[in-house]
């Protein structure tokens, strides 16, 4: 009886044991995916340097069709910058010689994407480009040149585009002023175009000192995403400025959210 009741008692410790091991495994949580509309090591370092624990993503290998599947197992969509989007994606194909090159693909690959994303409720960070194809897709339209088109004191592109900046303004009681804690702050830029006719969606947060402006986010932010588009370059700019780390953070966070309160595909 003693034998018998001595391998019992073995047998149920590993079941048991196989339990725990199982429920741990069950309950173990995924790493929140981030998707990038085009990637570069700038832009991955800038999330990375916050939380390492994410898995990044680069969507502009991908066809289209693919893109949107991956972006479905993701919880925050980043849209970068880059080359100009087509003046005709907003009715200006006239202006097509003001521009510095296009990548068509890439303008359908970031629309789509964008319209996934809302669609998903997923947060949305969008940068200088990105920043304008927000605009874009919900309505408004862009200055093509600001060099010929908005003649203003400030400089926003160099030639060593490192080493270029300048002051952007933060409004009071909006999104963007919540995250980043201050009013005021010095930014990286490298952009010749920018928002000119702003959608009726969104309002603006943040001018630089000639009127632009630099940054984006919902008028009405009841029921839809996290959303905010900026001008600048926070993925250039040191962490412990409020307007790089802060973004950074408050995006992790809001992808956290998300990926916690709905289940992912394998």
């Amino acid at each position: 009886m003693e034998r018998s009741f001595g391998r019992t008692t073995i047998i149920q410790d590993v079941v048991f044991l196989i339990l725990i091991f199982v429920l741990s495994g069950c309950t173990r949580e995924k790493p929140v995916k981030i998707a990038f509309s085009k990637a570069t090591p700038n832009y991955t370092n800038w999330i990375k340097r916050t939380d390492s624990t994410l898995i990044l993503i680069n969507l502009y290998s991908l066809s289209i069709d693919s893109a949107l599947r991956v972006l479905d197992e993701c919880s925050g969509l980043i849209l970068t910058g880059g080359e100009d989007i087509y003046p005709g994606n907003y009715g200006r194909e006239c202006d097509t010689g003001k521009c510095t090159g296009f990548d068509r693909y890439r303008d359908t690959l970031e629309l789509m994407l964008i319209s996934k994303a809302f669609e998903l409720k997923m947060p949305v960070v969008g940068i200088c480009r990105g920043n304008q194809i927000l605009n874009v897709y919900l309505g408004g339209k862009l200055i093509i040149n600001i060099p010929s088109d908005f003649n203003k004191p400030v400089t926003h592109q160099c030639e060593d585009y490192l080493h270029c900046f300048h002051t952007v303004y933060i409004a009071p009681k909006t999104v963007l002023r919540q995250i980043t804690k201050c009013d005021s702050a010095p930014v990286t830029t490298n952009h010749h175009q920018a928002i000119q006719m702003l959608s009726p969606m969104l309002r603006e947060n943040a001018w630089s000192g000639d009127g632009l402006i630099e940054g984006i986010e919902w008028r009405n932010p009841n029921g839809k995403s996290f959303l905010i588009g900026v001008q600048w370059h926070p993925e250039r700019m040191e962490k412990t400025n409020g307007l790089s780390g802060n973004l950074a953070g408050e995006f992790i966070r809001q992808a956290k959210t998300y990926a916690s309160a709905h289940v992912k595909k394998n």
